[in-house]
């Protein structure tokens, strides 16, 4: 075995055979409003008082009916694209946004429906494609990164997984993001960081993930699987390693400064051979590295 078990990682990341998904704990990083906030929003314009504790993991429900009094999601998601944004500054001055671009990942997903990650791409002078629907999927280059929005984004109303019913129609897993996530999942390593287990989809996820190459009868030629986790959570671990997923976990008490650690550690690798590395955007925070766990 390895000594150190973020090798294979960051081998398949030069090579360039990693793919990675980007929750919400990474846009949280740079200040974009949290799920309350649509919340209140939601509730405030439907005339309800709601307990924020009790809807913030159904806030999908509330958006259902927001849809069914007010015939649309429109106006919302004018206001979440008002809203559900930060400033390209405080993007510019992120240490994170910047090493994801460094990592030079070919393929990008991201449950996010901000842009922070295309004005990242942008404010580093790496040229991107997005892809957000069927027609994305038909026109996307192989030659430059690809940010894949998988619950959708502001300029399209049609692609945002917001409501009940949008996320149910996704459990179905066979849109066509859904159709290109098990390709590029089949061939190659995935890490996933800025999530939450608590959230069902993302569970979902990684259960059909391990279940694709569980049925294929070749689950011992799988490419390996992370996410990063805040902290040691010993019952998450099992039930991942269980999938085929490798949790690893950082050491400091704030989440941010532990993802941030674990992406400058897994940077320090991939450019441990010599090639030419970009330069830092804004000094290092968070210098000891994470722990592993399997």
């Amino acid at each position: 075995m390895t000594s150190d078990p973020l090798v294979p990682l960051a081998k398949s990341i030069r090579e360039h055979d990693a793919v990675l998904f980007v929750g919400a704990g990474v846009s949280m990083s740079v200040g974009l409003p949290s799920w309350e906030k649509l919340i209140e929003r939601m509730a405030d314009e439907l005339g309800l008082e709601v307990d924020l504790g009790r809807q913030r993991g159904r806030f999908q429900t509330l958006a259902e009916y927001y849809r069914i009094e007010h015939g649309s999601i429109g106006s919302l998601r004018s206001w979440m694209d008002r809203h559900w944004t930060v400033s390209r500054d405080k993007i510019e001055q992120s240490e994170l946004h910047r090493l994801i671009v460094a990592l030079k990942f070919p393929v990008i997903y991201t449950t996010n429906y901000d842009r922070n990650l295309e004005v990242a791409f942008e404010i580093h002078g790496v040229e991107y494609v997005k892809v957000a629907n069927a027609r994305d999927v038909s026109k996307a280059r192989r030659d430059v990164p690809c940010i894949v929005k998988f619950h959708g984004d502001f300029d399209d109303d049609s692609s945002l997984v917001l409501t009940e019913t949008d996320y149910l129609d996704r459990l179905s897993f066979d849109s066509p993001l859904d159709v290109r996530f098990r390709s590029d999942a089949l061939g190659s390593t995935v890490l996933f960081i800025g999530y939450s287990l608590s959230d069902l989809n993302i569970r979902l996820l990684l259960h059909r993930l391990w279940q694709t190459w569980s049925r294929s009868g070749y689950e011992a030629d799988r490419p390996p699987s992370f996410i990063f986790m805040a902290h040691r959570d010993p019952v998450e671990e099992a039930v991942l390693a269980r999938w085929g997923i490798t949790a690893v976990t950082g050491d400091d008490p704030d989440p941010e400064t532990g993802l941030l650690s674990f992406l400058s550690r897994l940077a320090d690798l991939v450019y441990a051979n010599g090639m030419s590395r970009p330069g830092s955007a804004a000094g290092r925070r968070g210098a000891a590295g994470p722990t592993l766990t399997e």
